[in-house]
């Protein structure tokens, strides 16, 4: 049975003695800086009564979790159909660039390179503000979701090549040698493997959408921000729900990041995040 060689392994040697200590006294003296910043912050608090329990009590209420729960699920609903829409627009994308058609393959190159540069706020501003001047009226789901999807769906592209060109190069030879056309050898060496390769790495990029999803204030679609912001207004308890909206934030993507970690221990890859710049 062979052992799983982690990226730090494989780069790097093990620490020494030395090496151990001094990263046991690293680590030591971030904890006592991290726990005196907590410290500071909970003093500002009270310095600025906000411990006051007129900010916090109406968490003990369950209409106020019922709101952020609603808002909770806008927030999957969106992250899910933008995440299911990048996935499959990032793939037509990456087989469009792979392709040896040229013209096909520039055209999926320009359109990945500007997705993967515009933020995707710029993208929501246009669908909100410039789309319906045009006569286009949808939702405000879809004016999210998207503009969120559009941007993701560059980075995506950029991961599923990254996983063709991690296809060993002498199994497309081969097939090229018992005359399999360029399609073929896609669709039944090259695509499968990729996909297992890249499938944690998708899963961890499904975080970058999830953030994404909070500027779903501007087409005023109630998520768990806008949900928050509601709540704001009700309890003037900004600091508070922050806070709270936060830790819900993180809690989420740190269970994303632990199933990407889960699927890349049990399919025996390695989280790609290093895009190679040769395509197949």
């Amino acid at each position: 049975m062979s052992a799983t060689v982690s990226m730090r392994d494989a780069l790097y040697e093990a620490p020494g003695p030395k090496t151990r200590k001094r990263v046991l006294v690293g680590t030591a003296i971030s904890l006592v800086l991290l726990a005196l910043g907590i410290a500071f912050v909970i003093r500002q608090f009270y310095i600025n009564d906000q411990l006051n329990p007129k900010y916090w009590s109406f968490f003990g209420r369950w209409t106020t979790w019922r709101f952020l729960l609603k808002g909770l699920w806008g927030t999957i609903k969106v992250a899910a159909t933008a995440g299911v829409i990048a996935m499959a627009l990032g793939l037509l994308l990456m087989l469009g660039r792979i392709s040896p058609n040229k013209l096909l393959s520039s055209a999926c190159h320009v359109i990945t390179e500007i997705f993967r540069s515009l933020p995707s706020l710029l993208l929501i501003y246009f669908f909100f503000l410039v789309i319906p001047k045009y006569g286009i009226r949808m939702p405000s789901f879809w004016m999210i979701t998207i503009p969120v999807s559009l941007a993701a769906s560059g980075v995506l592209a950029e991961v599923f090549r990254a996983g063709v060109n991690a296809v060993p190069k002498g199994q497309v030879e081969a097939a090229m040698s018992l005359g399999m056309t360029h399609g073929k050898i896609t669709r039944k060496i090259v695509l499968p493997q990729a996909l297992k390769i890249v499938i944690p790495s998708l899963v961890s990029q499904l975080v970058v959408v999830v953030k994404d999803t909070t500027v779903a204030y501007v087409v005023s679609y109630p998520d768990l921000m806008q949900n928050a912001r509601v709540l704001i207004s009700n309890y003037d308890a900004l600091v508070s729900m922050y806070f709270v909206v936060a830790i819900i934030y993180i809690a989420i993507n740190y269970a994303t990041n632990q199933f990407s970690v889960y699927l890349a221990h049990r399919m025996g890859t390695q989280v790609v995040s290093r895009m190679d710049e040769n395509p197949v």
